[in-house]
């Protein structure tokens, strides 16, 4: 692939992100809305035609590894698995 192909492909990769984000930010914007309003009449659930939403409190139970390190540091180490992973970029 030439250099000038290259650079078409970045520019496009960075354009399609930015339309992505524009798209996320809309998305999360109008369900904060639905939520709102779910909030607002006092409902985890509601009949939106022919949707159900939800909007519910769950709690969930996750390890503190960062405090499991700190207090157990040697056990930690013993049974800590390292892994190895390649990471793309655009800057």
């Amino acid at each position: 692939m030439s250099t000038k192909e290259m650079e078409s492909k970045v520019k496009e990769v960075k354009e399609l992100r930015a339309m992505l984000s524009e798209l996320q930010d809309e998305i999360a914007a109008i369900e904060d809305e639905i939520k709102a309003y779910m909030r607002e009449i006092g409902s985890e659930t509601l009949q939106a035609g022919i949707f159900k939403v939800s909007y519910k409190t769950i709690q969930t139970i996750r390890f503190d590894q960062k405090a499991f390190k700190t207090a157990h540091r040697a056990l930690y180490e013993e049974f800590a698995k390292k892994t190895e992973s390649r990471r793309f970029a655009i800057v």
